[in-house]
């Protein structure tokens, strides 16, 4: 009997020495996404929107957002007046607007070529904001800086003769023939 209680303390120690000593694997705790403020340089540019809680595409761990250049690109005519231009009507999605227009519109110097051919900050993903996108711009002006009051086309068109732009001194936005020049400014996602 003093044998079996002696062989069930050693086993007992076995143990517990055993378990004491396993190595505790440690999960590396993921360092934290980035912090992006509006106003912020990033990316080639100065962040201009981040995306919130309940948007589309928003991931707690991964911001995202429209990031724009620096300075506007100058002044350039929408293009194209009296054509319109299939599936540049989006009021979300600039980037594939300035696709459309670069497709359906030849005409060098117009607003979408200076940002979809623009080079910037080590960046080619540069666009003509759509509609939304443009107010966003907009509705940060002061964080972001460099606007002026000045009129800037957005992407997004109205119909074969006029396309829509947004006034940065009045906040507003409004139709104009795309034959009209305005400022031009480029943004890109992250």
């Amino acid at each position: 009997m003093k044998t079996f209680r002696t062989l069930i303390l050693n086993t007992s120690l076995i143990v517990t020495l055993f378990v004491s000593c396993k190595k505790e694997e440690n999960t590396p705790t993921p360092p934290p996404p980035p912090t992006v403020v509006i106003g912020q340089s990033y990316q080639g540019g100065i962040v201009a929107y981040v995306r919130q809680p309940g948007e589309f595409d928003y991931d707690a761990n991964v911001p995202h957002g429209l990031i724009v250049a620096p300075s506007h690109q100058g002044q350039a005519p929408w293009g194209c007046s009296g054509t319109l231009i299939s599936g540049a009507d989006g009021i979300w999605n600039g980037n594939f607007n300035t696709e459309d227009i670069m497709y359906g519109c030849n005409t060098p110097g117009i607003a979408a070529r200076l940002c979809g051919d623009l080079v910037l900050g080590g960046y080619s993903d540069w666009f003509l904001p759509s509609q939304n996108q443009l107010n966003q711009l907009c509705i940060n002006k002061v964080a972001i800086g460099g606007f002026a009051g000045l009129s800037y086309w957005s992407s997004t068109e109205y119909d074969a003769n006029v396309a829509l732009r947004q006034d940065f001194g009045a906040e507003v936005q409004f139709t104009n023939d795309k034959s009209q020049s305005y400022y031009v400014r480029a943004v890109r996602a992250f």
